[in-house]
Formats: C-alpha cells, structure tokens, sequence
C-alpha cells in the first residue's frame, strides 16, 4: 500500500512540466537515451508490418530511431501521460505514420490485440502500478507480440548520474535530493519484474544487461541535464533561492573533477527486457 508521502513523491518524480522537456532533450537525450534507442530500434528491426505501440515516449527519442529504422508497413502510436513532453516530441518529428496519443499506460485506451510490439524505455521506473501496466502491455499485444523495456542499473554503474547526485547531496547534507537515486535508478532489481510479467502472463522473458558510453560536448552540460532537466529540478529549487544555480556548479564541478573539463565520457549501463505474449 503506498502512503500520502510516496504517492507525493511519485507525483512529483513525473513532474516534466516547463522548461524541463526540451532541457531534457538537448542534454540527456544524446548523451544517455540516443544509445539505447538505437538498441531499441535494432532489436525491432525484423518487424516488417503491423502496429507498434510506444508508452512512456517522453519526448520522442525512441519514437525518431524507430520511425528511421522500421519499413514503412509499420505504423507507430507514441504515448506518454505527460503532454508536454509530447507537446515537444510531436514537435520534433513529422511522420505520417507516427501518431501522438496521451495516455496512461496502466489503463491504454487500445482495444485487446491491436500491436504487434509494445516497447517502453526508461518509463517502467515511474509506473505506480507496474503489475497493471505489465497487464495492459499483454492485453493490447497480439499472441506472440513482444513486450520490450529497458531500466536503468544501479547508478554506481552509471558514471555521470552518480557523480551528480553525490556532489548535490554534499550541498544539501541535511535533506539531499534523491530523485536520480530513488526513480531511474532506484528499480534495478530485474527478478520483481520478471514475477510480474510472468503473473501478467508473458511466457518467454529475458533480460540483457547493455553497457554504453555516454558522451558530453562539457561537464556543465552534465550538470544540466540532471539538475535542471528532470524532477531532480524541483527538489533543487525548493531548497531556496539560488540552489539550482548552486546545485549544477557543484555538479559541474565534480564531473569536470571526475572525467575532466572538456568533452567527457562516462559508462552507463541499462537493463533491457524482452517479454513475448
């Protein structure tokens, strides 16, 4: 059962509203999402037709590698709950065969066996319900469509996020942001997962660790990607006036310190799962 603070929290962890989306996109999408989304793409690449149904699209960066790698023959429905994080994906791809649909992944308003592929990346971690988001992916498949999802390891595996998150926390003894720790990293347990896909009523689940560079043109860009473009943003700022300032010079600060001034290169790495219906 989660209680008022962990429902406060979970609302807040999927709050990209503002400015956040298209910081979102010009700094962590190259430099962490745009290797897994051609990861993604390859692995559906011998889908030749039908219909793929993308939840949790967030800005469309897995939405543009699919729709420059699968034939034509494939039709696309992107979905995310947070529109404007559609608002900008829509506005950064224009496809007659991508359609942008809101809509919550834990009760899709698609009709039972409608896609012949459901992917996913990196929005697992946010679903309160995975149980019923696993159940809706199933229902909306048809027999022998695959589910595919990634998640991400634990973020000591994850150069750049850890950096950012201890150099914060530093800043803020007493009470430290946590978002990067307690969401995107905080779900790396594949095991739970399996147990709910399989009571979702998969039959072939495999997982597949996928260990990537993650390249920045600087470490303030870094820094601002984590700090100023995700939820990590609000937890900053309420800490009072100036703190986001401060917080992405302390981050930059400490990447530089890690991996250098100039263009940097840290590892990150992903779990991707692939269920079969």
């Amino acid at each position: 059962m989660i209680d008022g603070g962990e429902a406060a929290a979970m609302d807040a962890d999927r709050n990209f509203r503002g400015s956040v989306p298209a910081l979102y996109d010009r700094y962590l999408g190259p430099m962490i999402f745009a290797p897994y989304a051609a990861d993604m793409a390859a692995r559906l690449a011998g889908l030749t037709q039908g219909h793929l149904l993308e939840t949790a699209a967030g800005t469309g960066i897995v939405t543009r590698a699919l729709d420059a790698v699968l034939p034509p023959g494939v039709g696309i429905v992107a979905t995310d709950l947070n529109q404007p994080m559609l608002d900008h994906a829509a506005g950064r791809l224009s496809s007659t065969r991508v359609s942008w649909r809101q809509a919550d992944a834990q009760a899709l308003p698609f009709p039972d066996g409608m896609f012949d592929a459901v992917v996913c990346q990196f929005g697992v971690m946010f679903f309160p319900d995975k149980a019923r988001a696993f159940a809706e992916a199933h229902r909306v498949l048809k027999p022998g469509g695959r589910l595919l999802f990634s998640f991400w390891d634990r973020i000591e595996a994850n150069d750049f996020a850890d950096a950012v998150v201890k150099a914060v926390a530093r800043l803020f003894p007493d009470n430290p942001p946590m978002f990067l720790a307690r969401t995107p990293h905080g779900h790396h347990d594949t095991a739970p997962l399996r147990a709910l896909l399989r009571e979702a009523g998969f039959g072939t689940v495999g997982a597949e660790a996928v260990e990537r560079e993650s390249r920045a043109a600087e470490a303030r860009a870094v820094a601002i990607g984590f700090c100023q473009g995700t939820p990590m943003r609000g937890e900053i700022e309420a800490r009072g006036d100036g703190a986001l300032a401060a917080a992405t010079e302390a981050a930059a600060d400490a990447v530089a310190a890690r991996f250098g001034a100039g263009p940097v290169a840290g590892r990150i790495r992903a779990q991707v799962v692939t269920a079969v219906r």
